[in-house]
This record gives structure tokens, sequence and C-alpha cells, in this order.
């Protein structure tokens, strides 16, 4: 596993670093064949934060990532901190996996999802602040949701293996997961 170790507000000592990769790697076993982790230390600057040392750790393999950020008064108890959020994050993941091999689950119906009212938006006001790229996998609505889940942002942007087109899953205001796709 490769490991990215960096540092903003704070100069990660050899300790830290070496506390963190040994831990991280622990935790990786638990699922064979993760392909890097990234892992980020912040120091806030703000005096009335009491929890300043923030550690974000993010998984990637198996075609999933998994990303989980904790703070804490002291480095290492944020590393503790972020290791149990991704122990969850990854006992959730296997026991997805699981259900999912399974036959007799019902699969997520994408007929009965709804598309939300959508109002009409301040035009103009946004500027684009940041870019990502990422490597779009084909993936089913399915596997869509379990990332959009893992990953617990609003939406995930895929290419649908089903049409071959581009599409989203986004979370709902009542809890369900809806699909746009634009094929």
């Amino acid at each position: 596993m490769e490991f990215l170790i960096r540092g903003r507000n704070i100069e990660v000592s050899d300790g830290l670093r070496a506390a963190a990769q040994e831990k991280v790697g622990r935790l990786a076993r638990h699922l064979e064949g993760w392909d890097s982790a990234e892992i980020h230390f912040i120091e806030e600057r703000n005096p009335r934060i009491s929890d300043k040392e923030v550690c974000e750790i993010t998984l990637r393999g198996h075609g999933q990532i998994l990303r989980a950020k904790a703070a804490s008064p002291d480095a290492f108890a944020s590393v503790d901190r972020v290791l149990g959020k991704l122990e969850h994050q990854l006992e959730r993941l296997k026991s997805r996996q699981l259900q999912r091999s399974h036959p007799r689950r019902q699969s997520v119906d994408s007929a009965d999802q709804a598309f939300p009212d959508s109002d009409d938006d301040q035009g103009g006001s946004g500027r684009i602040v940041k870019t990502k790229r990422f490597d779009i996998k084909p993936m089913t609505p399915e596997e869509a949701a379990l990332q959009l889940d893992l990953l617990n942002h609003g939406f995930y942007f895929f290419t649908n293996a089903d049409t071959g087109s581009a599409a989203v899953v986004y979370k709902r205001g009542d809890g369900d997961v809806g699909l746009i796709d634009a094929g």
C-alpha cells in the first residue's frame, strides 16, 4: 500500500508519521488490496477551537474510496478517532458486499425513485473555486448508491453501466436516494 502523508500548518514528526502508517496498515488488512492511503494532518489556528489537531484519511482500492475526518487536542488521538470511523465504514462495506452477494435480497428499483422539485438558484453569482478530476468506471446505480453512502456526500457522479451514459445519484430530503440518468 502506498502512503501519502502531508501536514498543513503542522510539521509531521517521524513518530507521528510512523504511528499513522502502522495503524492504517493494520486497519487496511481487514480488506486486502487497498491501493493507497492519504493521511492529512491539519492544525487549526483558531484560538476558539479546542480540538485543533485534525486528521483526515482517504483509502483507495477495490474500486472504492473511504474517507473519514476527526479532530482532537492531540494529533495521535485524532488518528485513533479517525481510524474508529474508518473501521465502522469498513464493516458497513463488508456487510453490504455480503448482502449484494445473496440473491434473495431485493435490489433498489430505480422506477420508484422520483426527482426533487428544483427551485431556481441565484444564477451567475457562483464561481468555480476548486476542480477535481476522477477516473469514472462504469457501475450500476446500486453500486453508485453504496459509494454515495460510503463517502457521505450529497451526490455521486458515475457512468451508468446499464445505459452507458452519465448519471448522478443523490441524497433526498426524505432519506432515500434519487437517480438522474442522462440516457
